[in-house]
């Protein structure tokens, strides 16, 4: 991918960024005003970010207090609006109890939402499409992809969704496992989003037992194509409670994944993410690279950033 410098940017950026490097690792810098969503609003957690030009970002949020999925916008990916609720719960359906986790990408006009809802003992994956990408309607009243296999217990959720081109498909990466924090990281494709065929070597991502910070669970991953393999950003989970930021790669996105040796790239702080952090969102825009994520401090998350100006991740 091409790499354009400006330097303006880049005095400016550095100007705002955090000069410890105790909590980050592999070039990361935690962005000054972090949190950047939250506060007032209560808990904010899980994102996808879409970025539609330089001058305009979308991110979709899981809000906890409303027990929905939510939109806030942005200029500059770093100042972003209040939230509104663009896909609500739904008591009448029997699994959407709360509606949250989203991954929204936009093909050929539309935009395109799997989720995740949950009752209070099990969880399944939605999908949702809109015109706008402020008010949603679901596609199928049922979930798309729920648990029915053995490692994958009573709940699927979190998923992150891909359209590939040369393979004609989408390809989705979620998680599975325990209500309370998944286990693991399976996958799946569809061609047309309602009907998913899951992976017959599920799952494709675990904990690794030799690794102290990810010993217990791998969750929440999102997976960036690119030229020559598939880029993945995770939580590991040392135990329930105390989660961290990694990434790895892996030629076809499935199999034989390689850990950064950096590993974890973001920690938690000292202040409003020094519980745990979660659930990595990165995107790419002309002068680096945003890793958003939701930090939490004792039962209150909200969502930061961190910042990369190389181009080279791994």
């Amino acid at each position: 991918m091409k790499w354009h410098f400006i330097p303006i940017f880049i005095v400016t950026l550095a100007s705002c960024q955090s000069n410890s490097l105790s909590d980050t690792a592999g070039g990361w810098e935690k962005y000054a005003h972090n949190p950047v969503l939250g506060g007032k609003f209560g808990t904010i957690f899980d994102i996808s970010v879409l970025q539609n030009n330089d001058t305009a970002y979308q991110m979709f949020c899981s809000w906890r207090p409303q027990r929905g999925i939510a939109l806030s916008e942005s200029k500059d990916g770093l100042k972003w609006s209040d939230p509104v609720i663009c896909l609500p719960y739904n008591d009448s359906s029997g699994w959407e109890r709360d509606v949250n986790r989203p991954v929204v990408l936009k093909k050929n006009g539309k935009y395109h939402m799997w989720y995740t809802g949950e009752t209070d003992s099990a969880s399944s994956i939605g999908y949702a499409i809109s015109t706008d990408g402020k008010h949603f309607t679901k596609a199928s009243p049922d979930p798309v992809l729920i648990a029915d296999v053995p490692w994958e217990k009573k709940a699927v959720q979190c998923p992150h969704v891909i359209w590939d081109d040369k393979d004609s498909c989408f390809k989705m990466w979620y998680s599975g496992g325990e209500q309370y924090e998944p286990d693991a990281i399976g996958y799946a494709t569809s061609k047309d989003g309602f009907s998913w065929t899951k992976y017959n070597r599920n799952p494709v991502f675990k904990p690794d037992p030799n690794k102290e910070w990810e010993k217990a669970k791998v969750t929440a991953c999102q997976v960036i194509k690119r030229a020559d393999d598939y880029l993945m950003f995770y939580i590991g989970f040392k135990n329930v409670d105390y989660a961290q930021i990694g990434m790895a790669r892996s030629q076809d996105g499935i199999s034989n994944w390689e850990r950064f040796k950096g590993n974890p790239i973001i920690r938690p702080g000292n202040g409003w993410d020094s519980s745990a952090v979660y659930k990595p969102y990165v995107i790419q825009n002309k002068n680096g690279w945003l890793l958003y994520y939701n930090g939490r401090q004792n039962n209150i998350e909200q969502i930061g950033i961190a910042i990369h100006k190389e181009n080279d991740l791994f």
